[in-house]
This record gives C-alpha cells, sequence and structure tokens, in this order.
C-alpha cells in the first residue's frame, strides 16, 4: 500500500507518516521548505520532495493522499487525487483503538506526552502521536505500539478534534484563540462542547477544575464519568518537588495525566515515578547551555499566545530566581495579535524580564487578514509595551537578534526564545554554541 503526505514536514503530518512508515505501507511526501523533521523523515526512508506544488509530486499509484490543514484549497497537488485531511486520517484511528485524547488551547503536547510515557511504563505498549519530538522517543513524535491504547493531541483549531472519537478525553485550558476561525470565545466553547459530545456511554472526561471555560464545557458531560483535576489536590505539592520541568502549569498538566491514569487503573507509584523521570520535550522549556560570547542558558519554547508566555516566563523565574531573563519573542500570525491585541500588550509589559525583544510578526501565509496586517506590527507593539515597561526593543529578524545577544550578553542570562514561526532558526543558529 501507498500513501502520499502533502506538507508531510508537519509536526502531526510527520507523526502519521512515521505510523504507516511502520505499518508496512511506502510512504512519500512533499513539502515547500526543508527542515530538521523532512530531514528526519529522509534519514527513515520516506521520499520527501522539496519545493513547490507540483503535481507530478503525488504518485499516480498511492492508494491514499492527506495532507496537512495548513495546505491551501487550491492547491494543485490536492487537487489530483482524492485526499482526506490529516484530522480525518487521524480520526479514522481514533474509532479502532482506546483512544486517548488531550485537547485545550494550552498544554496539548506536554500532557499527551506524559500521558503516553506513562503508558508506556506502566506496561501498556501504547501508540503515540503527538505534535512534539520527545527524547524518550529517540526524538521522534510518533511510537507504535502492539496495543490498543492510543494516545494523540487533538487540535482545536478548524474545529480538527470533531473527526476524533476518543474514549478519555482531556481538557487542559479554554480561552480565546484562533479567533481567525472561531470569532469568538462562545464559538469556541460551544464547539467544546460538541466534541465532548463525542464520548461513548462509558467514556471519560477528564477536566481541568479551575478553568471557568471548561466548568461550562462540561456541563454537558456525565458527572459520573468525569474525573476532575486541580492545583487544589495535594498531589500537586508532590508533584512540584519530584517534576524536572518547571512551572504551576506543568504540574496541572502532570495532573491531567495522574487522572487518566487512574482512570486505567495504573497504580499511583508508577505515575508517579513516570512523571518525575519525565524529561521534556521540543520547544517546550527545552534547554541548552550555551558557551559564547561568554556562557549563558537558552530557553527554545513554542508558546505564542499571551498566557503561555506569561506562565513559560514566570517558570524561568522560579527556576531561575536570581538570574537575569531576557525574552526574544516572535509574535505569531498578524490576525493572532490584532484580536489579542490588548492582552498581548498586558503580558509583555508585566513580565519578570530585565530585557524584551520582539521580532517581525510571522506571517501566516494564506491566513492573514489585510485589516489586521494593515493595523499592527512589531513596531507598533514595543512602542505601546514601551509606555509600561523600560527595556523594550525592536529587532527585524533572527539575524539582528543573533547579533544584539553576540554584542551584549555579557554571561549568566537566561535568553528565552520564543514564538511559533520561524524565531526557531535563532534557536537553530544559536545552538550550535552549546556546551557539550
Amino acid at each position: 500500500m501507498k500513501i502520499h503526505f502533502i506538507g508531510i514536514g508537519g509536526i502531526g503530518v510527520s507523526a502519521l507518516a512515521k505510523y504507516y512508515l511502520q505499518k508496512g505501507w511506502e510512504v512519500s511526501g512533499c513539502d515547500l521548505v526543508s527542515t530538521e523533521i523532512t530531514d528526519q523523515l529522509k534519514e527513515m526512508g520516506i521520499s520527501v520532495r522539496i519545493g513547490e506544488p507540483d503535481i507530478s509530486c503525488v504518485p499516480e499509484n498511492a492508494d491514499r493522499v492527506v495532507y496537512s490543514p495548513a495546505v491551501p484549497i487550491d492547491n494543485i497537488e490536492r487537487k489530483k487525487k482524492e485526499a482526506q485531511s490529516y484530522p480525518e486520517a487521524l480520526g479514522e484511528l481514533t474509532k479502532t483503538h482506546y483512544t486517548i485524547a488531550v485537547s485545550g488551547t494550552h498544554g496539548k503536547s506536554t500532557t499527551s506526552s506524559m500521558i503516553g510515557l506513562l503508558l508506556v511504563k506502566a506496561g501498556f505498549d501504547p501508540t503515540i502521536i503527538v505534535g512534539t519530538k520527545l527524547k524518550e522517543l529517540r526524538d521522534s513524535n510518533c511510537r507504535v505500539g502492539k496495543s490498543k491504547y492510543l494516545v494523540i493531541e487533538a487540535d482545536e483549531h478548524f474545529a480538527s478534534f470533531l473527526n476524533y472519537w476518543p474514549s478519555i478525553l482531556v481538557l487542559t485550558t479554554v480561552e480565546a484563540d484562533h479567533l481567525d476561525y472561531y470569532k469568538n470565545l462562545k464559538n469556541i466553547v460551544e464547539t467544546f462542547k460538541k466534541y465532548v459530545g463525542h464520548l461513548p456511554e462509558d467514556g471519560w472526561l477528564v477536566a481541568n477544575e479551575n478553568d471557568k471555560n471548561i466548568t461550562e464545557i462540561r456541563s454537558v458531560a456525565d458527572a459520573s464519568q468525569t474525573m476532575l483535576f486541580s492545583l487544589k489536590q495535594q498531589e500537586a505539592e508532590e508533584l512540584r518537588k519530584l517534576m524536572k520541568i518547571p512551572g504551576e502549569h506543568n504540574v496541572t498538566n502532570a495532573l491531567a495525566a495522574l487522572s487518566t491514569a487512574r482512570i486505567l487503573t495504573i497504580p499511583d507509584d508508577i505515575s508517579f515515578k513516570a512523571l518525575s523521570e519525565y524529561q521534556g520535550s521540543w520547544r517546550r522549556f527545552e534547554i541548552f547551555q550555551l558557551k559564547k560570547p561568554k556562557p549563558y542558558t537558552l530557553v527554545s519554547d513554542y508558546g505564542h499566545h499571551p498566557t503561555e508566555i506569561k506562565v513559560t516566563v514566570e517558570a524561568a523565574k522560579q527556576k531561575w530566581p536570581d538570574k537575569p531573563i531576557w525574552l526574544v519573542f516572535q509574535p505569531h500570525q498578524y490576525q493572532r495579535t490584532h484580536l489579542l491585541w490588548d492582552d498581548f500588550v498586558n503580558v509583555l509589559s508585566n513580565l519578570p524580564v530585565e530585557k524584551l525583544i520582539i521580532t517581525d510578526i510571522y506571517d501566516v501565509a494564506g491566513r492573514e487578514d489585510p485589516v489586521a496586517k494593515a493595523n499592527v506590527s512589531s513596531e507598533k507593539l514595543v512602542s505601546a509595551v514601551s509606555a509600561y515597561k523600560g527595556s523594550v526593543l525592536y529587532l527585524k529578524n533572527n539575524e539582528e537578534a543573533k547579533t544584539y545577544l553576540k554584542e551584549n550578553l555579557k554571561g549568566g542570562e537566561i535568553v528565552m526564545v520564543m514564538g511559533a514561526g520561524d524565531i526557531y532558526g535563532l534557536t537553530r543558529s544559536l545552538e550550535k554554541e552549546k556546551i557539550s
């Protein structure tokens, strides 16, 4: 059997490609640019074409064609053969497995990773498909197990999760995001309610008790089949002491994983040991010790929503209370920056950092609104934040940011590089100077 992926370099799509490769399928794919993900796929034996869309890229004899939701509807490769989206393809797997799906505005990758690795340690031999790479999976975002258990990260953008049919549905946090699609918070909450309706009669909802929007969403679920987790639980303090990754948000993520494990009757001692050994994941508070111009600590993080920025910087301050923190942040999408402008200004103005550097907004092709592009910019964001805070600097791109860091770091700083766009290129460039 042959399967072809359009947009194979996406973090979710690449995981599904690995799944089918390990299932014995012949796998091919294409993407616009070469990345460490496409390089990894090539090393695994997957044929990957890099470049502009070309109809000849899709094999004539492909049995299935799957495309990333990020691929535009007018993409010529999508039109060559009948194709299904990544959420549709993953949704098929959820119907044939005992699926544990993690959803929410924040914490999906970390929580699903924790649950997946916890199930591995407990001997459940799960299949894991997540939106990040895990050290425990040899830097992969996919593990193919032999059991009925499937752990997935269920994204809410474009209402993708409505394709999934979980037996355990985990809700981390719910707030306004992806407003280019949902328009308002009410639509987000209503869509989550519809998603919770996918649970079978014997299914379980694992929900964050401290989230007011989740409180409304879980009103449609069977209370007897709902397990709540909260930072007020006595387990929270134990998790704070034993976990390697910092931050109250990660304690919350771990509580969600612990609750899921209890539904599966996994003993707490196994769960706590697994959570204590969790090493974190790719671009989620990923730490590097660098040596040039003088030794400093680099933290790479994917966070791009105001709440994610806030809790991640607070986690850094918790971990390094006496160290100066510098934040290099790239806003992701003009539309998001425009719609969440007040939240961005408020959060960025009140961060416990010594220096804040903001680079140009990452333009998400095919998802930008002309009005948003005309109304917001990183220069305007810096100006708004400067009204409240002192040391704020606009630097156009990764090269300017790298030059500034090289010329101004004194040594001993915590430099956080955050964003979901090509700001990761700055991390990759700086990472070359890491201390072995």
